[in-house]
């Protein structure tokens, strides 16, 4: 039988617990570095436009892309961490999801990155602290990468270099094209910070500017999170506001919008297509996912105090943010 309080057991559970959290910490920073690798490739092919293979030279020109889609994915998972450390909720560090960036097939070199809570949440106020912390500092991330963007954009050479028939005529008259759909946010930066008289890329070239493209695709991913439908970031967001009756509610309208949306997205491009700019297919797969992965309804929580004042305004803020972020249309064919 095993001495539980001898001196030896106890220095042999110390040591594998170390053991443990040193190969945890390991795969930490591995997933790390190697996402850092495909987001440096992505952002070679997504700035140069070449499909490989890359010179040293060429992969710098994806550095500035990497370090920004880091950057952002970080303050986003790391404002869910701060959050649960500071209210002594048990977290893991962020696991972040390399993706290889292949020719020609639309992605990011990433599918962002993820904590997972160890102890359970037992209060409304500890669960909206985690759950508002990420996309708020994913959001200001956003806005600082994005301001350096729209400062820094450079003139017409830079999209010669890449496409020396850019200006011609019939530029991309026979090719299949993407364009990145606009939001509200991306917008109104372009009116306060471009001048109408200088160049400025369309949406079908904004993946060459790594710093205008990693802003939009990390308010993509932000509003993709602040969708508030189950355990989504804004699904814990909806239910501290609201309660379990009123966020599900507001969980279902979300839902079939985005069902709906996605149908008719998925009929336009194989079916009727009329290049309907306003609807997605790729929120038929997402809504899938909502429904029978993260579920619609959020898991009820037995806390019914209401949040404070402070907080209820952070909740409306946040919300806000999901719609001057989302897009309807993310990506459309040109």
């Amino acid at each position: 039988m095993q001495d539980y309080f001898s001196p030896t057991y106890y220095e042999h559970h110390q040591k594998k617990v170390k053991a443990n959290k040193y190969k945890t910490n390991l795969l930490h920073l591995g997933l790390f570095l190697l996402t850092f690798i495909t987001t440096t490739f992505a952002g070679a092919f997504w700035t140069t436009g070449q499909i490989g293979p890359y010179t040293f030279d060429l992969l710098a020109e994806g550095l500035p892309y990497s370090i920004s889609i880091l950057f952002i994915i970080s303050c986003h998972e790391f404002g869910h961490y701060f959050a649960a450390r500071y209210h002594k909720v048990e977290t893991t560090l962020p696991f972040f999801i390399p993706f290889p960036p292949l020719p020609y097939f639309l992605n990011f070199g990433t599918m962002g990155a993820v904590i997972r809570t160890k102890s359970p949440v037992f209060s409304k106020k500890v669960m909206f602290d985690i759950g508002a912390a990420g996309p708020i500092a994913g959001f200001i991330a956003c806005l600082i990468v994005l301001m350096y963007g729209f400062l820094n954009v450079p003139g017409e050479q830079y999209i010669l270099n890449i496409h020396p028939d850019y200006f011609a005529a019939d530029y991309g008259k026979d090719a299949m094209g993407l364009a990145f759909g606009d939001n509200l946010l991306f917008i109104f930066m372009k009116w306060v910070f471009i001048n109408p008289a200088d160049f400025f890329p369309p949406m079908s070239e904004i993946y060459h500017y790594p710093f205008l493209c990693v802003g939009w695709f990390g308010l993509f991913i932000t509003s993709m999170n602040m969708i508030p439908v189950g355990q989504l970031d804004g699904g814990h967001i909806s239910y501290a506001l609201f309660g379990d009756k009123k966020s599900y509610s507001v969980a279902s309208i979300a839902f079939i919008f985005l069902l709906v949306s996605g149908v008719l997205g998925f009929a336009d491009a194989f079916m009727l297509q009329i290049n309907l700019n306003f609807v997605w297919s790729g929120w038929l797969f997402w809504a899938l996912i909502l429904y029978f992965v993260i579920k619609i309804k959020h898991p009820p929580i037995n806390d019914h105090t209401e949040l404070d004042s402070v907080r209820k305004f952070f909740g409306y803020i946040s919300f806000i943010i999901f719609i001057i972020s989302f897009s309807p249309a993310p990506i459309y064919g040109v």
